[in-house]
Formats: C-alpha cells, structure tokens, sequence
C-alpha cells in the first residue's frame, strides 16, 4: 500500500483537516506526492508575479493557516521526479480525489466539496479554454 513520504507530509500538516483526510484517503490506493500546501505572501507574490499563480498574495486559499488548497502529482518510483508533462495521470488523480472527497462529503466525514483546478466551475467539462492548474485542489462549500 502506497504512503506519503516525511515531505508530502510536511506539506499536507499545513492543510485543512478536510485535505488532510482526504489525501490519507487517497494515497491508500493511489501513489502520488503532495506539493505544496501553505504558502506565505512572498512566495504567493513571486508565483503571482511569474504568472504562476492568477491570485496575488492574501487572495489565494494556499495563504490560508491552515491553507484551504494543495497540490498534489501522481508518484512513480521509476521517474526520479514530477513528470508535469503526464496529463493523463493527473486527470486520473483528479479522478481518484474528487471521488474520494464526494464519498467523504456524503459520509459526513469532511465539511467541504473539492474543486479542482482543471474543472474550476466543477461542472465536470475539462475541455474549457480557462486556466489549468491540473495539480491544484482546493476546499468549497458544498
């Protein structure tokens, strides 16, 4: 069974209980990193100002304590590093993620639904000419 290793951890203890259940959950059947989780104003201001990033610092939900948003990548041990260029596997966690967040949601074990930053209207069409942040989640209200 897959885990997450000391700096996926590090990450994910600066998130929300509800990503924190969730990601448990996940990595149970599904290999995969936790990026990032809480960022500080000068590294939400960099991104901003990199254009990684469409929030400038305060109006991200990564400035929140704990952060209300994360990034997370599909691990496989056989690539010494996050392949950014798999889009596949990361449509597949979305997957994995929203799926497992709505069963939490359902079961009253989580307060909040999850938005992914490759569907940000969530209306589950991917193929909108917006934004794609395929690593990012983020906790909304039901």
């Amino acid at each position: 069974m897959p885990s997450f290793g000391s700096v996926s951890l590090k990450h994910l203890a600066t998130c929300h209980k509800d990503a924190q259940v969730i990601m448990s959950e996940v990595v149970r059947s599904f290999d995969c990193t936790v990026l990032e989780g809480h960022r500080n104003n000068s590294l939400q201001q960099e991104y901003f100002e990199r254009g990684l990033s469409k929030k400038p610092p305060g109006e991200s939900l990564h400035n929140y304590m704990p952060s209300m948003a994360w990034h997370a990548m599909p691990y496989f041990v056989n690539v010494p590093h996050v392949d950014w260029k798999h889009e596949s596997s990361m449509f597949f966690l979305a997957g994995v993620i929203l799926g497992t967040a709505d069963r939490l949601l359902v079961a009253r074990l989580i307060t909040h639904a999850v938005r992914w930053g490759g569907d940000w209207d969530r209306d589950f069409d991917v193929r909108e000419k917006q934004w794609n942040d395929l690593s990012h989640y983020e906790l909304v209200n039901p």
